[in-house]
């Protein structure tokens, strides 16, 4: 059972609910935890999250038994602050290494939807890079069915929605990056919904991936990019100009330049925020110099996620908790962002006005 008393400090007598539990779930636990025992689980939307990078201990162990808790907490895990996204992605290739057959990649999906249903999510986007899985014999058309399935198994088990996002990456090549770009057009009318750039956006420049996404805008496909994470402001406005996308994967940099969040909030590009990710990776020196809440206040439509529950080691229980507790976001707040995720989700009309009905049901 969750106790709910709204906490918000100062703790007074005249605040909804009852101080004197609130204050004592303070001392007892500390601010964050005292919130995410206080809040009632909130329905929620997360639009960026990456498979590869979201294996719980659990999935872990089923899938290499000798892996300690220990080896997962420094190896899998990054430190509270990384020196850089680059350094922070150097923990990525434990995850993949791990998802090598299609056993593998089942094992990880269901892992995700049980962390999924129990941070309540109705809708989520998954994405992942097919050409990280290859190195066991698999073909890329044979890993992203082997996700595709079980995602579609997961749907039917938990009741959450989701589609898949494939990803090129910043160091791939023009071949390769077309190549996933041609297996999202190969697997229209699956659970597969759209193309992604991720990586190290300030060490590999757009050049080579110019032609994927040229090729994704010529036959309709959805396409989102991360962009304004590692580099500035700049980044976010190549991306724009080069890959078209209605959404940009964090974008947190654009507030470096006022002129680029007019054109968000104009053109109602959508930003998939992981406030923990960035703070982790440097792109915030600490939770409360994190843009996210200006951005909101800005009126730039933006959504709540984790990124990469595994490296930053978090979900999204507690990353709403680190919002209430910085910025004093209320429950109006996170669903006026999971609305705007709903209405960015790479879904049809028919399942967003579904999902937006269960949203607002709340």
């Amino acid at each position: 059972m969750v106790f709910y008393c709204r906490l918000k400090p100062p703790f007074k007598s005249g605040k909804t609910g009852c101080p004197a539990l609130a204050a004592s779930l303070f001392l007892w636990l500390g601010w964050e935890s005292a919130i995410i025992l206080s809040m009632p689980q909130l329905p929620k939307v997360e639009l960026h999250l990456h498979l590869d990078c979201s294996l719980s201990h659990a999935a872990v162990q089923q899938l290499a038994p000798h892996i300690t808790r220990q080896e997962y907490d420094t190896e899998f895990v990054a430190p509270n602050q990384c020196a850089s996204l680059a350094d922070f992605l150097t923990r990525a290739p434990r995850g993949f290494q791990l998802m090598q057959t299609e056993e593998a990649l089942r094992i990880v999906t269901e892992d995700v939807f049980e962390q999924l249903a129990r941070d309540r999510v109705l809708y989520a986007e998954i994405r992942f890079a097919p050409l990280l899985h290859l190195l066991k014999g698999l073909t890329p058309e044979a890993v992203v069915a082997a996700v595709d399935h079980a995602t579609e198994q997961c749907i039917e088990n938990t009741g959450i929605e989701a589609r898949l996002i494939l990803c090129t990456l910043r160091h791939f090549d023009e071949a390769q990056s077309m190549q996933t770009a041609k297996l999202v057009h190969q697997f229209q009318g699956t659970r597969v919904a759209a193309l992604d750039i991720a990586g190290d956006e300030a060490g590999f420049p757009i050049d080579a991936h110019i032609p994927a996404f040229r090729y994704a805008i010529a036959h309709g496909l959805h396409r989102t990019a991360h962009a304004g994470e590692a580099a500035g402001p700049s980044s976010v406005w190549e991306t724009l100009r080069e890959f078209q996308p209605t959404r940009i994967g964090h974008g947190v940099r654009s507030t470096e330049d006022p002129a680029l969040v007019q054109h968000l909030t104009h053109e109602r590009i959508h930003l998939e925020v992981c406030p923990t990710s960035n703070v982790q990776t440097r792109t915030a020196l600490t939770y409360e110099d994190h843009p996210i809440d200006s951005l909101y206040r800005a009126g730039v439509p933006l959504g709540i996620s984790t990124d990469t529950r595994t490296i930053t080691n978090i979900n999204l229980e507690r990353e709403y908790a680190q919002l209430r507790q910085h910025f004093h976001w209320e429950d109006e707040d996170f669903q006026a962002c999971n609305r705007e995720a709903l209405r960015a989700a790479f879904i049809d009309e028919p399942t967003r006005a579904r999902l937006l009905a269960q949203l607002n049901a709340v």
